[in-house]
């Protein structure tokens, strides 16, 4: 039985990459949602334009953006089987979204991430930064929770049943692991599949300042440590 695919896109201002991200992923996506992040620029109707359901959350955040996608799903008559989240930026390879999704449907996985291995990553694509942030992050998951994650990365798919379990609540940088911690707290089958990874289209809206940088980085520790001494 085939499954049933919904992509979301939190994008802000990614006018110029948002219709590559779209054409790109596999047609055998059922609905591909692009949350529009308080967006300046002609994201919403270039992402329109390509195919996408656009959806507007003035509310600036990448969790924000995520959970809005999730109540426009949850409103929907046919739920889906697999949910994938997807960034704006062009940075991701789209077309890799079968080998994503390919061990929960071949497997019957839980959770699936993409991660940035350094052999497959364009040189630039990830900053000093965001390596020794992810470093850190999957270090500390590892320590505290046995873990054997090795990237933060935001190319991710789970089974939507899952992901309503988890009960996702974070508003702005602290998506990603939230969602990794959740998955440990209740022992969800995971695995990570090496994805390639290039210099994003425009400017980082986190790594690319000192402030964003920052503000992450609290978030993620944050959230780590508040789990590992529950």
């Amino acid at each position: 039985m085939s499954q049933l695919i919904k992509v979301i896109i939190p994008a802000y201002n990614e006018q110029d990459s948002i219709a590559n991200v779209i054409n790109d992923i596999p047609k055998t996506v059922h609905e591909i949602i692009v949350v529009s992040n308080n967006s300046t620029d002609n994201t919403e109707i270039n992402a329109e334009n390509a195919g996408a359901t656009v959806l507007r959350e003035n509310r600036k955040g990448y969790g924000y953006a995520c959970l809005k996608g999730m109540d426009y799903i949850a409103t929907q008559k046919t739920k889906p089987d697999i949910i994938v989240f997807l960034d704006g930026d062009y940075s991701d390879y789209p077309e890799q979204l079968s080998e994503i999704i390919a061990p929960i449907i071949n497997d019957n996985i839980d959770f699936v991430i993409g991660a940035r291995v350094k052999r497959l990553r364009e040189h630039g694509s990830m900053t000093p930064q965001q390596v020794f942030g992810n470093w850190l992050a999957t270090f500390l998951m590892k320590l505290f929770f046995g873990a054997k994650f090795s990237d933060l990365g935001p190319f991710r798919a789970i089974k939507y049943d899952k992901l309503l379990n988890l009960n996702m609540e974070d508003k702005t940088y602290g998506w990603t692991v939230e969602m990794q911690l959740k998955a440990l707290k209740q022992k969800l089958s995971y695995v990570e599949i090496p994805v390639k990874y290039r210099n994003r289209i425009g400017v980082s809206k986190v790594s690319g300042t000192v402030k964003g940088t920052i503000f992450a980085g609290v978030k993620i520790l944050g959230w780590i440590f508040k789990y590992s001494f529950k």
